[in-house]
């Protein structure tokens, strides 16, 4: 399928999660096989850009095309201005945020709270729109299916932004009031890619190659999008494409092969943090990848402890080294729940606020 101009390698693509898809991790689950790949959001505020916080997302040295960027705010002009901002700085994509359901996000009015006030979310899409149209940058956006029950309108703003120019629309199959709560419902997806002619994708609860087949199934959706199920699981997406393209299975990674992977993403996080800030902010990460492995939990409490680089590089070595003396794979992840229409579901993307 295709954004505007650029061709993606696949369907299955990593969803944007505050705190966890910066660039190291984007670029790995790029290698592992997803075929696209959205940032933090960057803030529309111009006073936080010269920020670290903000210099560190928009700084996209060596990543591999196309580079998209997730920007949150609530002023059209402001984000008119933070779309033309991150384009100069090698935004390839613009994507909007309208499905952040965190209370700091959504107590400014940004992320999903914007789909209350469709006029404003509308303003807010032409704006963006319209400075990005002479780069040749096309605009996306990701929403939920609506506020609250009582109000799901994700329909409604799906065909207006379809008609103001964006390319493509990810929906997450709950509503901003549910969270990350109950089971995602794919009805309203399959509603939205019903009545739209851009691609659309399917966002909630996708945690297996069999999850991924079945939503994309029940919704008509050309891609899927994956959050926190790959969270220390970066191979799924290879894991996802293989089965989506072939109907089988592909074997668990080598503990080897694990354990390269991760030092290799230590050695480019702490490159991209510093050490100080990289080692503190990798625990995160090293938790993910090891918490479903024997002793993992015991090592993780340990490894919170440490606070220098080599040390944890090394911790994390002598754990692997370990595990490989066991076992040659890591244990095949257990797929979640079957596809489930008109139900409402947990387990994607959670954005942490940052707006």
């Amino acid at each position: 399928m295709n954004i505007g101009p650029y061709a993606l390698a696949n369907n299955v693509f990593v969803a944007p999660m505050a705190g966890v898809t910066d660039r190291p991790f984007r670029q790995l689950c790029k290698k592992l096989g997803a075929g696209y790949a959205v940032s933090e959001m960057v803030t529309s505020r111009r006073d936080l850009w010269n920020s670290l916080k903000t210099s560190r997302r928009a700084n996209h040295e060596g990543e591999v095309a196309p580079i998209a960027v997730q920007i949150a705010g609530t002023d059209a002009q402001m984000m008119a201005d933070a779309a033309a901002y991150n384009v100069d700085r090698g935004a390839q994509i613009i994507d909007i945020n309208m499905g952040c359901p965190a209370k700091k996000v959504c107590n400014k009015w940004a992320g999903s709270a914007l789909m209350q006030d469709e006029p404003l979310a509308l303003q807010i899409v032409e704006a963006v729109v319209a400075a990005c149209v002479p780069h040749g940058v096309p605009v996306t956006l990701k929403m939920r299916t609506g506020w609250c029950q009582s109000h799901k309108n994700a329909l409604t703003l799906a065909r207006a932004f379809e008609s103001a120019g964006v390319q493509m629309v990810t929906v997450h199959g709950r509503t901003r009031e549910q969270g990350y709560k109950g089971v995602a419902e794919y009805d309203t997806i399959a509603a939205v890619k019903a009545a739209l002619r851009i691609p659309v994708v399917a966002n909630g609860d996708i945690d297996s190659p069999e999850k991924a087949h079945e939503v994309l199934a029940c919704t008509g959706a050309d891609a899927v999008m994956i959050g926190r199920a790959a969270q220390g699981r970066p191979w799924i997406f290879r894991e996802i494409a293989h089965f989506l393209a072939t109907g089988t299975h592909l074997a668990p990674p080598l503990v080897a092969e694990v354990q390269r992977l991760l030092m290799d993403h230590l050695l480019d996080h702490y490159a991209l943090y510093g050490e100080f800030t990289g080692v503190r902010t990798a625990r995160k990460h090293i938790g993910w990848y090891v918490r479903s492995l024997p002793g993992g939990e015991d090592f993780r409490a340990r490894m919170n402890l440490i606070e220098d680089g080599s040390a944890q590089l090394q911790a994390v070595n002598d754990f692997f080294e370990a595990l490989g003396a066991r076992m040659d794979r890591i244990p095949a992840s257990e797929g979640g729940a079957h596809c489930v229409v008109s139900e409402y579901n947990n387990n994607e993307d959670k954005e942490e606020a940052s707006a």
